[in-house]
């Protein structure tokens, strides 16, 4: 897979920006010591042990002084020669010396591409690589900690276990092909279809764990619906511990969405307070109101409110009007601390025409009933709490892992006389699983993924 020996030496700054005490250069490619040399003055480093040097421009002045780090191909993050300056983070002081290596030859380096270069030189493998990016980019210290159970190679532990699986199954399938005349049958002898039927156990187990780790690092999109001043903004600056909202008895006050992420249980929920839906004159509210639209649609969930005063009212029909049918729903009945009701969670009183799963009653003025939304919520998304099993992915992994199902199940269904169908859908399921850990995939793929990176990583 090592592409990358005539590649260019990539340079880039690999602390966040901004003011720091600690501001780090990295640099990867091929026979850095002479680079490393010329940078610090004449000093030789030695491999993986750090040199205290000025960092010194053409003429020899210091530009800063700092810690020089060389780390010998292909004992590397890379695979490649990779030097790492540690001097001090200021944002001047960090162009100076990322200006000093381009002009010694470096480039500057690509968002990702050096985690790039070391996916390329078999230093990780694919999902490795886009988990270096989950741990930077973790919204909680579960999706931290799946995020390094996958960069040390869990989940693609469990990716290798189902490729190796498809390909001794694949062997004798192989084998009926290649000797037909044979009297021996390959596939009854070796117990086949057994060996399917426990593939296709084992790839469900994965995907349910690879679904659950999807929900830690992408969390869950909850919208707050309902007509307008029935406590949508309340309900938010309840959930959000914190006056994000704005509250008025005005109808019309929010005029746009607005976002707030929390974190139940680990899971991030981004909680969006749409505009109130309403037919209006205002432009402003009306661009508010359409993109209260499109949130919706794209939410996991909709937590219809229905002022218990005025229950479903012309404007709440409209509302319930606009809400995509399959979108999951819980009725919500705020406001129990002014009419005496007890919070619960309850599956009948359901409003019919709200498509609610269940009906919570509770009081975002108070608090009471706030514990039970946040239950309700982790189950509508099917989270059943972290684990030592669960890994961190990526929308991309669930689908190969569902085609790989797809293909594993049309296999089952070949029968004693299609085995030349059987072989190409185990083919297609084994190539299903290894665009996981990119040992197929497409380069278009790669640069996709790794655009996505930051730069210096």
């Amino acid at each position: 897979m090592n592409d990358t020996a005539s590649q260019p030496v990539i340079a880039a700054i690999a602390t966040a920006a901004g003011r720091g005490g600690v501001g780090v250069i990295r640099l990867s490619g091929k026979n850095l010591l002479p680079l490393a040399q010329r940078i610090s003055g004449g000093k030789t480093p030695v491999p993986r042990t750090a040199v205290y040097t000025d960092f010194v421009d053409e003429n020899g002045q210091p530009i800063d002084n700092g810690l020089l780090l060389y780390f010998a191909a292909p004992a590397s993050f890379t695979g490649e020669d990779v030097i790492e300056l540690q001097g001090h983070g200021g944002p001047v002081v960090m162009q100076m010396l990322l200006s000093r290596c381009l002009e010694l030859g470096a480039r500057p380096a690509e968002p990702g591409e050096f985690t790039k270069r070391a996916f390329l030189n078999n230093k990780l493998d694919l999902a490795q690589a886009e988990s270096v990016a989950d741990l930077i980019d973790a919204s909680s210290r579960s999706a931290a900690r799946m995020a390094v159970r996958s960069l040390k190679g869990a989940f693609s532990q469990h990716i290798h276990a189902l490729v190796d699986d498809l390909i001794t199954l694949r062997m004798l399938v192989e084998a009926t092909l290649d000797f037909p005349e044979e009297d021996i049958d390959f596939l009854e002898a070796a117990d086949a279809r057994g060996k399917l039927a426990g593939l296709q156990g084992r790839l469900k187990t994965v995907l349910q764990s690879a679904e659950q780790g999807a929900l830690l690092r992408e969390g869950m999109s909850v919208v707050l619906a309902g007509a307008p001043n029935v406590g949508k903004s309340s309900l938010l600056n309840a959930l959000a511990g914190d006056e994000v909202a704005i509250v008025t008895d005005i109808a019309g006050t929010t005029r746009d969405t607005v976002r707030e992420q929390i974190t139940l249980d680990g899971v991030p929920v981004h909680i969006i307070d749409t505009a109130g839906l309403r037919d209006t004159d205002d432009v402003v509210e009306q661009i508010g109101i359409e993109r209260s639209r499109r949130a919706v649609r794209e939410a996991d969930v909709a937590l219809i409110l229905i002022d218990p005063s005025d229950g479903l009212n012309a404007k709440t029909q409209a509302v319930l009007a606009d809400l995509p049918p399959t979108l999951k729903k819980i009725e919500i009945r705020n406001k129990i601390d002014l009419t005496g009701e007890t919070a619960g969670v309850f599956s009948d009183g359901l409003t019919p025409q709200s498509g609610a799963d269940c009906l919570i009653k509770l009081s975002a003025k108070t608090g009471s009933g706030l514990d039970l939304l946040k239950q309700a919520l982790l189950k509508e998304v099917g989270w059943q709490g972290e684990s030592e099993g669960l890994f961190l992915a990526r929308s991309r992994h669930l689908a190969a892992l569902k085609t790989a199902g797809a293909e594993l199940e049309l296999a089952a269904l070949c029968g004693s006389r299609q085995i030349e169908l059987l072989a190409e859908h185990l083919r297609l399921a084994q190539n299903a699983c290894s665009e996981i850990t990119g040992e197929f995939t497409a380069d278009d793929l790669l640069g996709v993924i790794f655009s996505r990176f930051c730069i210096g990583k």
